[in-house]
């Protein structure tokens, strides 16, 4: 009977996370990370995935197969480097190309706002890669914050980031402010968190909104926030619309973005 082994695994730095099928074995698990190990210097340790990111805080379940007993990462990517707990914070390597993308349409002297922003992926990337006047990083999860003000640290960027911790539902009355771009790496929630997004949005504010739906539906995320903007009474233009990568066969993260006019 021939083993079905994972086609692929994610790398984080010293980390590498595997998928495995139900049906292996942990003997063959540990055989195909030692092999990891083995044609991989770079890799320390291997963590198997054993659950799905739960909730907002997007929490993922690991368990140690082989290496180093660790789940603190230390990853680079486009010019910065992160540190973070993979089971405790939340991190997607598969954006990097997204970060990337914003941080080139970010122009001189704009304020940006991160929302859901973790451990400050993309408002590193943004404050380090563009000439934004400030980036503000809004986060819930309180460990990913002391990562997040960690990172900021490390890559230098205390005079050009803004922590802003908590919920941005009550972060947001807080705020005088509007911004010139709003930056919305959303989790699959129900909730859209538009309505937060226009209430710091103003004239010509560009929102860059990330939603899941399966591979042809596109057109229903775009719908859906034209009609958040009706509800809130924002008038809006899309700009593009885009796949961000696949999470599951035929389903996918999509980006939108688009301005208020």
């Amino acid at each position: 009977m021939v083993k079905k082994v994972p086609r692929s695994f994610d790398v984080f730095g010293n980390i590498a996370i595997v998928k495995f099928p139900d049906s292996i074995s942990l003997v063959d698990k540990k055989e195909f990370a030692d092999k990891i190990l083995k044609d991989n210097k770079a890799i320390r340790t291997v963590l198997e995935k054993s659950g799905k990111f739960k909730g907002r805080l997007r929490k993922m379940q690991t368990r140690h197969i082989a290496g180093e007993r660790t789940k603190e990462i230390l990853y680079k990517e486009n010019k910065c480097v992160f540190r973070f707990n993979i089971d405790t914070t939340y991190f997607s390597s598969r954006l990097s190309n997204e970060r990337k993308e914003i941080a080139a349409e970010i122009k001189k002297d704009e304020n940006v706002l991160v929302m859901f922003a973790g451990v400050a992926p993309f408002s590193i990337i943004i404050a380090k890669n563009s000439r934004a006047k400030k980036v503000f990083s809004n986060e819930i999860n309180r460990i990913a914050n002391k990562y997040a003000k960690l990172n900021i640290e490390l890559n230098n960027l205390k005079d050009k980031i803004e922590l802003i911790s908590g919920d941005i539902k009550t972060a947001s009355g807080k705020l005088s402010k509007k911004f010139d771009v709003i930056v919305m790496p959303r989790p699959q929630l129900k909730e859209t968190f538009l309505k937060q997004a226009f209430s710091l949005s103003k004239k010509g504010t560009r929102i860059y909104y990330y939603d899941f739906c399966k591979i042809d539906e596109t057109d229903f995320i775009v719908e859906k926030i034209k009609r958040e903007a009706k509800k809130f009474n924002k008038k809006i233009k899309i700009l593009n619309t885009k796949s961000a990568g696949e999470i599951a066969p035929y389903k996918i993260r999509v980006r939108v973005d688009f301005q208020i006019l």
